[in-house]
């Protein structure tokens, strides 16, 4: 397996380009779809949030990998190729596995150490599972993932650099909102997906004196509504935005519409005089024009971009130290996970040696020399004695999986001890126990 990544984000790229390139809803399917059935393609997850869009795959030849992965995320994103290719970066193998790692930790964030990523790729590595793209080998990196992301909040500071995205909004718009921030505001938030979950419990934690939730299926906004502490105290629907608005101080939109869904013709003129716009979507929620009016302030993600926060020297460096590990560990399930095969079709055949000659021998014994022997404590005693000669040269092919000699140690294995390769690779499509279920 050679893990392949291809994207572009914040880092690389501005607002306006992420924008463009911005990949949701019924279209991130199909992008996922596509490059699944390409022919150098075996398994693919995207991470596709706010300020980054990142295809990782499986790919048995890198340049034809990057070449179909580039094209598919042009036609999908409708974007020209030509006006995506600066703006990409390509990491392979080990530094894919990195940045991913890195990504999950808030590390690549625009507010390092935000929590909100860790569940973005949760939610895309759920998403491809869902849409049969993903399987043992990009499921095992996701789970290092994931755990990495798990240890890096429950190990370090690191996640005192920001409280993320909505909290550096909040706090942009301090001019406007003075120090009370959201405490006493009438909060209207716009979407009901992870995203807005948070909004609602930040407004929820910082003493809003309401909350109302809209969205374009209301069955969604009343199960966040229904959330312990959500403390919503009220949904409605989209067409009902301009009613919920004039009531609202703050309105804070995450949806994953492809099109805006605030624009300037729905902000009541007896609003435009103290309504605050924090945009959290990409592609951006609120028209371009609801800036211009007077009196309105809106903060999106170009604005949030402008203003990346930096952690501690000392909680990145222990950061760094929880990825150096999960890669080193990561490395070390591939490694074994490649001799799997070999070391299970070995002790496959191995057992059908020790059955074939009980079956043998009990067929020989007479009824009255059967009775004074016990063929179950035989057996026993062959399985035993089998597994004891086995256990030495199994545990030296996983040793030496990771070492520049490693294939020659398999090799020599399935020679000596004349391994069918069809059996080889049957156990190699069979998945291991629990390994199908993602986090």
């Amino acid at each position: 397996m050679s893990v392949l990544a291809v994207g572009l984000s914040h880092k690389s790229a501005s607002m306006a380009v992420l924008e463009r390139a911005s990949v949701t809803g019924d279209t991130l399917g199909k992008l996922l779809h596509d490059v699944a059935q390409a022919e150098t393609v075996a398994e693919v997850f995207v991470v596709s949030t706010c300020n980054r869009i990142e295809v990782y795959a499986d790919v048995d030849r890198f340049h034809a990998g990057v070449t179909v992965i580039c094209e598919l995320l042009a036609r999908h994103s409708g974007v020209p190729l030509d006006d995506l290719t600066p703006h990409m970066y390509v990491h392979y193998e080990d530094r894919a596995v990195s940045h991913l790692l890195a990504v999950a930790c808030g590390l690549d964030s625009v507010v390092v150490g935000e929590e909100q990523v860790v569940g973005q790729v949760r939610e895309a590595i759920k998403l491809a599972a869902r849409q049969g793209t993903i399987g043992r080998g990009l499921g095992d990196l996701g789970r290092a993932a994931l755990r990495a992301g798990k240890r890096t909040r429950a190990e370090t500071g690191i996640g005192r650099a920001g409280a993320g995205l909505l909290g550096l909004a909040v706090e942009l718009a301090a001019p406007r909102l003075g120090e009370q921030g959201l405490a006493g505001r009438d909060v209207l938030v716009v979407g009901a997906g992870s995203m807005s979950a948070l909004a609602v419990a930040t407004a929820a934690r910082s003493g809003a004196a309401a909350i109302v939730v809209a969205n374009r299926t209301r069955r969604k906004a009343e199960r966040l509504a229904a959330r312990p502490g959500a403390a919503v105290t009220r949904v409605v629907g989209l067409e009902d935005l301009p009613a919920a608005m004039a009531e609202a101080d703050v309105v804070i939109c995450c949806t994953g519409a492809a099109g805006c869904v605030i624009t300037a013709d729905m902000v009541p003129a007896r609003r435009r005089g103290g309504l605050v716009l924090l945009d959290l979507a990409m592609p951006r929620d609120v028209e371009p024009a609801v800036a211009d009016l007077p009196g309105v302030t809106v903060i999106g993600m170009d604005a949030l971009s402008e203003h990346r926060t930096s952690a501690g020297a000392d909680d990145v460096a222990a950061v760094r130290a929880i990825l150096e590990t999960e890669l080193a560990a990561y490395r070390s399930a591939v490694d074994a996970a490649r001799v799997a095969p070999i070391v299970v079709a070995l002790r496959a055949k191995a057992a059908g040696v020790v059955d074939a000659e009980l079956a043998r021998l009990a067929g020989r014994l007479t009824p009255e020399a059967a009775s004074g022997l016990s063929l179950d404590e035989m057996a026993q005693a062959m399985r035993r004695v089998v597994d004891k000669l086995l256990h030495e040269p199994t545990v030296r092919v996983k040793e030496h999986a990771g070492s520049p000699k490693g294939e020659d140690y398999a090799a020599a294995l399935r020679v000596l001890f004349d391994l069918e390769p069809r059996a080889v690779q049957a156990v190699t499509r069979v998945p291991t126990p629990g390994q199908e279920e993602l986090p």
